[in-house]
C-alpha cells in the first residue's frame, strides 16, 4: 500500500530525497472505504459496539487529496449514514445520537476547510517553484555541450528535498582566449548562499570575457565578493583555461583539487603547488593561488567538483573514493558518464545528500 523511495533523479540529472508517499489511488478511495467498514460493522453489531462515532475517519482522509467539492461531497455521505444507521440504531432522539451527528458534522467541516488551506498553499507552492526554475536558469544554467575541441556535461544535487539550486555554482564560458570555467562553493547555505553565488556567476561571466588571464578574472571575483561579503563569508573555487593544443592552467582558491582521467584509465589530482586562500578573505593575510599548468591533450578527461562529492561518507563514515571511480567515466556519452558517478555516489551515501554536489566533466575529444 505504500510507495516507498528514499532517492530518485528526475529527467533534468537532479536528484529529489523522497519520502514515503500512499498511492494517489488509495487516498482517493481510503475515506469510502474507512466509512464503508464502520457501516458494516455498526449495521452487524448494533448500538451495543458504540463504534458509530467513528465515521468520522471518512471526513478526516478526505483533505489528504482532491479538491474542496469532493471533501464536501465525502462529508455529506458521512453524515447521511450517521443519520441513517443513528436511526436504526434508535439512537436518533437521545444524547449519544446528537453527540454522534455533531462530531461526525464537525470534523467534516474541519476536513473541508483542511482541504481549501491544502489547496491555497498547493498553488503558492506552484508559484515559488516556477520562480525557483527560473532562478535556476539563470543563476545555473546549462553549460554548453560542445566548445571547439571540448565536449562539457554538469551535474548538480541539492542536499534540500526539491529544491533545485543551493550554494555550489558553475560556468563555463568562450572567451577569446579560450573556454574558461569556474566551478565553487559558497559557505553556509540558505538564500544567503544562493545570493552569493549569484554575485560569483555574474561577476565571472563579466570577466571571463574581458580580462587577459585567470589572475585577473580571480582579482575581479575577489572585488566583487569584497562589495557583497559580511564577517568572515568565503566561496572555494577553481578557474580554468582551456586552449587547444596548450592544455589547461588552473588557479585554485581553496577548492578540491579536480581530478584528471587519462585515456589509459590512470586517474590524478590537478594539486596546486600550494594551497591558498579562498575567495573572499584578503589574500594579504595568505598565499595567494600560483596558476599552474596541466597536460591537457585529445582524450584526456577533467572532473570539477564540490566538496559535496569528495566529502560524502557512507553510514561507516567512509569518504567517498573518488578517485577509484574513473571507470564510470567511459561512457561515450559525458551526461552518461556523469550519471554513473551521481548514482554511485548516492548508493555510497545511502540516503539524502548532506550536502550540495556540484560535478562538472569537460572532455578533450580532439579531431
Amino acid at each position: 500500500m505504500l510507495h516507498v523511495s528514499g532517492i530518485r533523479f528526475d529527467g533534468g540529472g537532479e536528484l529529489r530525497v523522497v519520502t514515503l508517499q500512499f498511492r494517489p489511488r488509495i487516498l482517493a478511495a481510503l475515506p469510502y472505504v474507512a466509512m464503508g467498514i464502520v457501516a458494516v460493522i455498526d449495521f452487524i453489531s448494533g448500538p451495543a459496539v458504540g463504534f458509530l462515532p467513528m465515521m468520522a475517519l471518512g471526513p478526516a482522509f478526505a483533505g489528504l487529496i482532491g479538491n474542496v467539492r469532493r471533501s464536501v461531497v465525502i462529508g455529506a455521505v458521512a453524515l447521511t449514514l450517521t443519520l441513517m444507521l443513528s436511526i436504526y440504531n434508535a439512537q436518533v432522539d437521545n444524547r449519544r445520537g446528537y453527540t454522534t451527528l455533531i462530531a461526525v458534522a464537525g470534523v467534516a467541516v474541519a476536513g473541508v476547510a483542511a482541504t481549501s488551506m491544502r489547496k491555497r498553499r498547493e498553488a503558492e507552492l506552484a508559484s515559488v517553484r516556477s520562480i525557483a526554475e527560473a532562478a535556476q536558469r539563470v543563476l545555473l544554467r546549462p553549460v554548453p555541450r560542445n566548445a571547439g575541441q571540448l565536449r562539457a556535461a554538469v551535474s548538480y544535487t541539492s542536499a534540500m528535498a526539491d529544491a533545485r539550486i543551493g550554494g555550489d555554482l558553475y560556468e563555463m564560458v568562450t572567451s577569446p582566449t579560450g573556454v574558461r570555467i569556474i566551478v565553487g562553493d559558497v559557505q553556509g547555505k540558505g538564500l544567503e548562499a544562493v545570493e552569493t553565488a549569484a554575485v560569483v556567476v555574474g561577476a565571472f561571466r563579466e570577466a571571463a570575457y574581458d580580462e587577459p588571464d585567470l589572475m585577473a578574472v580571480g582579482k575581479r571575483l575577489e572585488r566583487a565578493l569584497a562589495r557583497h561579503l559580511l564577517g568572515e563569508k568565503f566561496v572555494t573555487a577553481v578557474l580554468a583555461e582551456v586552449q587547444e593544443r596548450d592544455g589547461a592552467t588552473l588557479l585554485n582558491f581553496g577548492h578540491p583539487a579536480p581530478l584528471i582521467i587519462r585515456p589509459d584509465g590512470s586517474v590524478d589530482y590537478a594539486e596546486p603547488p600550494e594551497r591558498a586562500l579562498p575567495l573572499g578573505l584578503d589574500l594579504e593575510d595568505g598565499p595567494a593561488p600560483t596558476p599552474h599548468d596541466v597536460p591537457f591533450v585529445p582524450g584526456d578527461q577533467l572532473l570539477f567538483y564540490t566538496d559535496g562529492v569528495s566529502e560524502a561518507r557512507d553510514r561507516a563514515n567512509r569518504f567517498y573514493p573518488l578517485e577509484e571511480r574513473g571507470d564510470l567515466l567511459k561512457d561515450p556519452d559525458p551526461d552518461a558518464a556523469l550519471t554513473a558517478v551521481r548514482l554511485d555516489l548516492a548508493d555510497h551515501v545511502g540516503g539524502p545528500p548532506h550536502d550540495d554536489a556540484a560535478m562538472l566533466l569537460l572532455r578533450y575529444r580532439g579531431r
